[in-house]
């Protein structure tokens, strides 16, 4: 406590304070230092201020900087020697962006793709524009059902007169699955500094360093680590890792070659996949599965109808799978259950990869999605399967009508 004494003079109107020997003691400061509130009881108390101590700052900044630029040079080679390479980061901003040309009247007369990650890592985008004249407009997004963005488009009068190919993962799509479902929310309450930082990223930060990706973040990589201990009633659950790269700010991408030249990796994402494939404890059930599916498809009917009233050709396209991802799908998502009864509903003409032997017979490293090499054969073999217009069309589920 303070050793001052507080007490009022005979006229009652001031208060004297009396310092003890002590308290005198304890103000007095070395020679150049300020006194702080702390310094001067029962004074009116300016705003403090503290001296800057006086040391080699520049040589200080220096060293920091020094020892910035090391740690992030370890930490870029670290990542460039296990294979990664620089990569736009597929970013909301970056699909927000996309999405905006047909706002701005792209649309018209244009191939759009949505769908998941197979349309998104498997149809070339310069290969078909190599083909076509016009490069698609590519709105796929990973682990996400194209559903929101079919009935987005079916509600957009600018898109009119155009082609509307739709990647069917079986998983994905029948389920509903949106891992990035808030795409069209974020688009539209994409603030002005969000663009400009996208942007910036964009060009001077993404094509440049190979650790700035969503994987290889530091929290990212500690979480994953095995010496992390597991609660009793917890199971261990690997999250998908790094599977594309994106080349272009218009969101062409390609498997990541390391799949295709590390077999341990490819192993690893291969391992992440079957932990779905088993439904147990905390998974929908069959049933609810296929009740789902038949949910999905009248969405995909409605959104259909109106599409097909401002002239635009939806095509369904199902892409191939491999290994125990196909097997899985095969049980899951039996095709007269859920490929036909969606042709047949929607009334659309669908191309699936088990129909046609030019889109077969693909190199699929962890199952799922083409290597890079083999993507561009499986563009090309698709664009003159559409362009011939002999896409399957389903009358009822299960009953093949024509192929025009």
């Amino acid at each position: 406590m303070s050793q001052d004494r507080v007490f009022p003079e005979s006229t009652g109107s001031e208060l004297v304070v009396e310092r003890s020997a002590s308290a005198e003691a304890r103000i007095a400061l070395r020679p150049g230092l300020r006194q702080t509130a702390a310094d001067r009881p029962g004074q009116a108390q300016p705003v403090p201020e503290r001296d800057i101590p006086d040391r080699r700052w520049g040589a200080i900044l220096l060293g920091a900087l020094a020892m910035f630029l090391l740690l992030m040079g370890a930490w870029e080679w670290h990542w460039r020697s296990f294979g990664v390479e620089p990569s736009i980061t597929n970013s909301d901003a970056l699909w927000a962006a996309q999405r905006r040309r047909i706002d701005h009247g792209e649309g018209n007369g244009a191939t759009v793709l949505i769908g998941s990650s197979r349309m998104l890592f498997d149809l070339q985008l310069p290969v078909w524009q190599k083909l076509s004249g016009k490069r698609p407009i590519q709105l796929a997004m990973e682990g996400t059902s194209p559903m929101f963005a079919l009935e987005d488009l079916a509600d957009d009068p600018n898109f009119r007169n155009a082609r509307l190919l739709v990647g069917v993962a079986p998983d994905i799509f029948f389920s509903g699955f949106a891992y990035r479902g808030k795409l069209l929310q974020y688009m539209r309450k994409q603030s002005p500094s969000q663009r400009i930082g996208q942007w910036l990223s964009m060009h001077f930060v993404e094509p440049h360093l190979a650790f700035d990706d969503p994987d290889y973040a530091l929290p990212t990589v500690l979480e994953r680590q095995d010496w992390w201990p597991v609660r009793p009633g917890m199971h261990p659950h690997k999250d998908v890792r790094k599977l594309m790269v994106v080349t272009a700010p218009d969101r062409a991408s390609h498997i990541w070659d390391k799949l295709e030249k590390d077999p341990a990796y490819a192993a690893l994402a291969r391992s992440i996949w079957a932990q779905h494939f088993a439904l147990g404890p905390g998974m929908p059930t069959l049933q609810e599965l296929h009740k789902g599916a038949d949910e999905q498809i009248e969405r995909a009917a409605k959104a259909v109808a109106k599409l097909r009233k401002r002239n635009v050709e939806v095509i369904f396209v199902r892409t191939p799978s491999a290994g125990g991802y196909l097997a899985f799908e095969d049980k899951v998502f039996p095709r007269t259950k859920t490929w036909d009864v969606l042709l047949a509903k929607t009334g659309a003409p669908g191309v699936h990869f088990q129909d046609h032997p030019e889109l077969q017979g693909f190199w699929l490293p962890e199952w799922s999605h083409l290597a890079a090499g083999d993507a561009e054969r499986f563009t090309r073999a698709l664009y003159a399967i559409v362009a011939r217009g002999t896409g399957r069309r389903v009358a009822s589920a299960g009953v093949q009508v024509h192929r025009p």
